[in-house]
């Protein structure tokens, strides 16, 4: 006789219970179930008691019982599943194995199910008809989690976590592929996604009293369900709907917005007068010089790409730049450097994993530049005695909001440099301090890959930056790069015949170029287009007497010959490099960090 029930019992340091569970657990699917017709099996995971010997010795004895056995700890969401791919039934069932909820029930799960009447059903203790009794420390974070699912995911349940369900096999088996949990959060999300995908499900209620002692964390595993939640709503509600034209259309919108409320402080009709009067020499040295800059970032690609072992040369590389900045332009949310990865990956064969290791790497030398630049020049400014507050002609809230920026600018570079170094500082200790840390806050699985993704890139810096040479090498080519930067800013600046001392010029246009950059890190329009020119001119109208259209106007214009020459740049690379940029958007969407291949 075939078999239609598999019963999975999920088992983590349960010596004291689980010969009672398994034993209990046969006598009741024997009260209805033909004899032959269901198994049980025990996933044990990676326990470091003696369950395993006892789940292994009555497997041994009784035919009807399987041992499941982990080595290492998988997570109740990968042993049930790993269990449930072992096994033989059409209907799946699992159940916490503390009996928490009354045997009873079991009849009315398994049957809900085997009579093919519910795709999924589950236990419900927060439905009218249950007996449960809860202490107020698992009942509020419960009730909260649960309202939070219905919320954000759109579940029509009311208790996604007890632990009492039932599964069709090929219902579930088309759902896994899908579940990115590996935990507790795991059966919440297999009944979030069958609701999505229109399964019949049902929940009834069951009586209930709690275990003893719970495996659960109150700290840790209740704020990872709630990072899984999240994850979630991304995942359904948002990402399916971020197509280029969504993303183009809400970048545009956001720059409109921003042109908007500029309009109402700035005389627009001003800022296009002058914009007309700007010396067309100093923008075309302007020019000139943002064009020396990108030989210097393929250099600087190739020193990078060379301590993780590739040998490229720096025309080619140069190119792949020009094509990966002219895709951030297009798109926001920084698909450029997926598109990066994709051509170095077609061309030059370099596995995408590496791709995006050198990525990071140069991200974290742009942004540590930036921030050196940045705070640098303020300690500077400071040292002059220039502040708002001897800027008597500027109104009260322009001088608020450039304490604000400054603010910002500051916090997210102090930010960075601490970050690197609590990173550097766990790569070169014995102790693992970003996954204690991560582990400390959640043990789910989204945490496990969070301290994954972060440990790869500390490793790839560690790389990089190995030896005080190569560290230098490209910090030296790092600090060159976003000084013509800044060189180029000075002179469209100059272009406009503003009236400064030479220091105050040079240290202002500094300071203005680096808070301008460091707002684009927020991915929140193509190129960053409109958080530059903001930011840039709040620092020149809070520290300088030069009006708003006149900062405002070399800031666009600024913005304009940087992302106008890279756009050229990217067409001329695409053609030599034979490189489609719209197949390499599309197929960069497709480029995971992970891939190795």
């Amino acid at each position: 006789m075939s078999v239609e029930v598999s019963v999975v019992l999920p088992a983590y340091n349960e010596e004291a219970t689980i010969e009672q569970t398994i034993h209990t657990t046969l006598d009741t699917l024997d009260s209805f179930l033909p004899k032959g017709r269901y198994e049980v099996l025990v996933a044990e995971d990676g326990c470091d008691d003696n369950t395993p010997k006892i789940a292994a010795r009555i497997a041994g004895e009784d035919r009807r019982v399987q041992h499941v056995h982990s080595d290492t700890r998988l997570g109740r969401g990968s042993a049930l599943e790993r269990a449930f791919r072992i096994s033989s039934g059409e209907t799946l069932v699992y159940f916490d194995t503390d009996l928490a909820t009354d045997m009873s029930h079991l009849e009315e799960l398994v049957e809900s199910v085997r009579s093919g009447e519910y795709d999924i059903a589950t236990g419900s203790r927060w439905i009218p008809g249950n007996v449960a009794e809860r202490p107020a420390k698992r009942s509020i974070p419960s009730r909260g989690f649960n309202t939070l699912v219905r919320f954000l995911l759109d579940s029509k349940l009311q208790d996604h976590q007890c632990g009492f369900k039932a599964f069709d096999r090929s219902v579930l088996f088309a759902l896994l592929d899908d579940i990115g949990d590996e935990h507790w959060f795991w059966d919440t999300e297999v009944l979030v996604r069958a609701q999505e995908r229109g399964y019949r499900v049902k929940e009834f209620p069951v009586d209930w009293v709690p275990g003893e002692e719970t495996k659960v964390d109150l700290v840790r595993d209740v704020f990872g369900m709630g990072s899984q939640i999240l994850r979630c709503w991304w995942e359904i509600a948002v990402q399916p709907r971020i197509t280029r034209g969504v993303t183009i259309a809400g970048g545009s919108l956001l720059v409109l917005v921003a042109v908007a409320l500029m309009s109402l402080y700035i005389d627009p009709s001003a800022v296009v007068e002058h914009m007309s009067k700007a010396d067309p020499w100093y923008i075309a040295g302007a020019t000139l010089v943002y064009l020396v800059s990108w030989p210097l970032r393929g250099l600087r690609y190739r020193d990078i790409l060379q301590e993780l072992g590739y040998n490229e040369g720096i025309w080619f590389l140069t190119g792949a730049v020009f094509i990966s900045q002219t895709g951030n332009l297009v798109i926001p949310a920084r698909v450029g450097d997926a598109v990066r990865a994709y051509v170095v990956k077609m061309r030059r064969k370099i596995p995408y994993a590496s791709g995006f290791a050198s990525l990071a790497v140069e991200r974290v030398f742009d942004l540590l530049t930036i921030t050196v630049l940045a705070s640098a020049v303020f300690f500077v400014l400071a040292a002059m005695g220039i502040d708002a507050g001897s800027l008597g002609s500027i109104s009260q809230s322009r001088r608020d909001s450039g304490q604000t920026a400054i603010v910002v600018a500051i916090g997210v570079g102090l930010a960075a440099i601490l970050a690197l170094v609590g990173i550097i500082a766990s790569v070169r200790s014995d102790r693992n301090f970003v996954r204690s840390t991560i582990s400390a806050i959640s043990s789910d699985s989204y945490a496990d890959y969070l301290a994954s993704v972060i440990e790869r890139f500390t490793s790839d810096i560690q790389t990089v930056a190995s030896t005080p040479k190569s560290f230098a090498r490209i910090g030296a080519s790092s600090v060159g790069i976003w000084i013509l930067d800044v060189v180029t800013a000075l002179l469209v600046f100059a272009a406009f015949n503003v009236q400064l001392s030479l220091i105050t010029f040079v240290a202002v246009g500094f300071f203005a170029v680096s808070v301008g950059n460091l707002a684009k890190v927020l991915p929140l329009s193509p190129g960053g287009v409109g958080l530059y020119e903001g930011a840039f001119t709040l620092i020149v109208v809070m520290f300088t007497p030069v009006t708003g259209p006149v900062a405002v106007s070399a800031a666009i214009v600024d913005h304009a010959v940087k992302n106008v020459l890279t756009v050229i740049g990217g067409i001329i690379s695409t053609l030599v490099l034979n490189v489609s940029l719209t197949t390499a958007v599309e197929e960069s969407r497709n480029i995971e960090a992970s891939n190795t291949d």
